[in-house]
């Protein structure tokens, strides 16, 4: 049994990769609210504990100004949870301190900000003043093995999703972070020679990944659900 919570790496790509919706070409069979739709219901019914998603896209769903506190003093660390007993979790990675909040919950949702050791005391405590939860790690770059266990040992987070972009897709990759792929293939193309694909890992992920066929399931607008299982290499 390992010490962090089980990764299902859940998202969505036209069949070259892409990550964009709004770039994949069109097809007969359905539309980008069809695939988004089937994602969405796959989302719920994957039946996780939270998610997870990059920093870029949390500031799109947060929308918070700084909130420069009174008083810094007395912050917690190296966790604050607010809502240990929340029905489930948002969480990304911050590792500077960029992220603002004006409430403590996303949809429903419960923020969790995983964090750098040198994250100012000034922005714990906006996030502490904002109902916010907090983990800063004990490097000046996240650990993400870590924080996992921390987020499975404090706050019995069984499941997570892992929802992209391709940068944090590919870094819980290459850490052997990940249990499961979970893919809606469009039946769509992006060939744009700038495309972002579902994964990026820098030099590649050969040799330090496995995968394994769970399942193949054709849903509504032509798409396809794919699930493999994720290990390392023997």
């Amino acid at each position: 049994m390992t010490d962090r919570p089980r990764i299902i790496c859940h998202m969505t790509s036209s069949i070259d990769g892409g990550l964009h919706p709004s770039r994949y070409t069109d097809s007969p069979d359905g539309t980008v609210k069809d695939w988004t739709r089937a994602y969405e219901s796959l989302h719920d019914r994957l039946g996780a504990d939270g998610w997870i998603v990059g920093r870029v896209t949390m500031a799109e769903m947060a929308k918070g100004e700084p909130q420069p506190p009174r008083d810094a003093s007395g912050v917690e660390r190296p966790f604050l949870f607010q809502a240990r007993d929340a029905a489930s979790f948002a969480i990304a990675p911050d590792r500077s301190g960029k992220l603002h909040f004006s409430k403590p919950d996303i949809g429903g949702d419960h923020v969790v900000v995983l964090l750098g050791g040198d994250v100012d005391d000034a922005h714990l405590a906006e996030l502490a003043a904002n109902g916010v939860s907090y983990l800063v790690s004990s490097t000046t770059e996240i650990d993400l093995a870590d924080a996992l266990a921390t987020l499975r040992r404090e706050l019995e987070i069984e499941t997570l999703l892992l929802e992209g972009g391709a940068g944090l897709n590919g870094a819980f990759l290459a850490a052997g972070l990940v249990d499961e792929l979970s893919i809606v293939v469009a039946p769509a193309l992006d060939g744009g020679d700038d495309a972002q694909r579902i994964v990026a890992a820098g030099d590649g992920l050969k040799g330090k990944v496995t995968l394994s066929l769970l399942g193949c399931e054709p849903l509504d607008g032509g798409a396809v659900h794919l699930r493999y299982a994720v290990s390392a290499p023997d």
